[in-house]
């Protein structure tokens, strides 16, 4: 990564840097958007903007009349182009709150950093060899009034990966607070059940992804909570996220998954 855009100034990633008392830093106070851009163009970016602008008013962040979806399209962009990344990148738009303590921030207009990251074609293609998960364990996610949005109070997560590195699992199942499976640490799960695609409903507490939305937008799609043991039944398996798009699972456990309906399906989009 050559050149980040701190604010509005695009600039030398390595002369980023942070106030000590950020609370991004300190709380985990902001939210995060990561994007596709192929061809100069933000994939699903109707989605991310709606979804990042919903994120901002449930964290009660005074947005400035100038920070439109328009005007951050534009900044983003420029971002990419500046690190000459246009035909293929994936991008990183985190807003967060300033210094400050909990009670007393120093404001609260979002202050943004855009990241970007050469992609290769192969992240974005289907999968020929499936995905092998696992289930988290100690870790439950509640279902609040930021459950559906991609926060930078990522802990949960970030630990469910530490567990999928350790098991040498691709990426670990989360479960919510009534023991549902809900996501993975960074996709959603998508299930296929005698030829009906199923995925868990936001009411479950997963991040409302935007390929999640896609998918749901261009298919017919039954929103049903998740159990282990309809995980288990289950003759397909599938994640979705913005960068990585659908990804089939070839087994969780002692369960093995078809592949067959997930091509059908990627015909079908």
């Amino acid at each position: 990564m050559g050149y980040i855009n701190l604010n509005g100034k695009i600039i030398q990633a390595e002369n980023g840097g942070i106030a000590p008392d950020n609370r991004a830093f300190r709380y985990g106070y902001g939210l995060f958007e990561t994007m596709l851009v192929r061809e100069g163009v933000i994939q699903l970016a109707t989605y991310h903007w709606e979804r990042l602008f919903a994120g901002l008013h449930a964290l009660y962040f005074d947005v400035p009349k100038l920070m439109t979806a328009k005007w951050l399209e534009e900044e983003v962009l420029r971002t990419v182009k500046k690190n000459k990344l246009d035909m293929l990148c994936r991008v990183r738009l985190q807003l967060y709150a300033d210094g400050g303590s909990m009670f007393d921030g120093n404001s609260r207009h979002p202050e943004y950093i855009i990241e970007c990251y050469p992609l290769e074609e192969h992240i974005i293609a289907p999968n020929e060899t499936g995905l092998i998960l696992g289930m988290a364990e100690g870790l439950q996610k509640a279902n609040d009034s930021t459950a559906n949005y991609k926060t930078t109070n990522a802990l949960l997560y970030m630990l469910g990966a530490q567990q999928a590195k350790q098991q040498r699992w691709n990426d670990a199942l989360i479960l919510n607070t009534a023991g549902n499976i809900i996501e993975t640490t960074i996709a959603n799960i998508f299930w296929i059940k005698d030829g009906i695609v199923n995925t868990p409903p936001l009411s479950e507490g997963c991040v409302a992804g935007v390929m999640r939305r896609h998918i749901m937008m261009v298919t017919d799609v039954t929103e049903t909570p998740l159990t282990k043991e309809i995980l288990a039944n289950a003759d397909c398996v599938f994640l979705t996220n913005a960068i990585r798009n659908i990804k089939w699972v070839a087994s969780i456990g002692d369960n093995t998954y078809s592949k067959n309906a997930v091509i059908a399906l990627l015909n079908k989009l």
